[in-house]
């Protein structure tokens, strides 16, 4: 009876610690790393490339015009790679310095927001997930949008 008290009393504590080691997980860690990162991140420049709402503003336009596809796609995964706890660092600009130019407005801000979800769900990024990445994603929202009202 000691025996098998003691292999149940193991087997929870076991239990307790996969639960915790699966709840300390960083965020990267939890999007499947560089890989699953870079995959998304791939899909969704390529999603932001063909948004009429963010081509409709010129500067925007010309940006894409000037920077190759892969280097964007590159800096961004780096971004997310490091903001979610990752050991990849982004060596890009800050975000007031790259966006400054774009006359971003409110309005192309929720575009490229409602692409943001689109590829999530579409990579079915667990929920959980998707608010800690839009947490990160609104902290920059100050820095990269100049008209928020329009």
């Amino acid at each position: 009876m000691k025996t098998k008290t003691s292999l149940s009393a193991l087997i929870a504590v076991i239990l307790i610690v996969a639960q915790t080691s699966a709840q300390g997980k960083s965020l990267y860690e939890r999007l499947g790393g560089v890989y699953s990162i870079a995959t998304v991140v791939d899909e969704f420049i390529e999603t932001l490339l063909v948004n009429d709402v963010l081509n409709a503003n010129p500067n925007i336009k010309e940006a894409r015009d000037r920077v190759p596809k892969a280097g964007l796609k590159f800096q961004v995964t780096a971004l997310v790679c490091e903001v979610t706890g990752g050991p990849i660092k982004y060596t890009g600009r800050p975000m007031k310095e790259s966006h400054q130019h774009l006359d971003i407005t409110g309005t192309q801000w929720n575009a490229m927001a409602g692409d943001f979800k689109k590829v999530l769900d579409k990579f079915n990024v667990p929920e959980k997930e998707q608010n800690e990445l839009f947490e990160i994603v609104g902290t920059t929202k100050n820095d990269i949008v100049k008209f928020p009202d329009k």
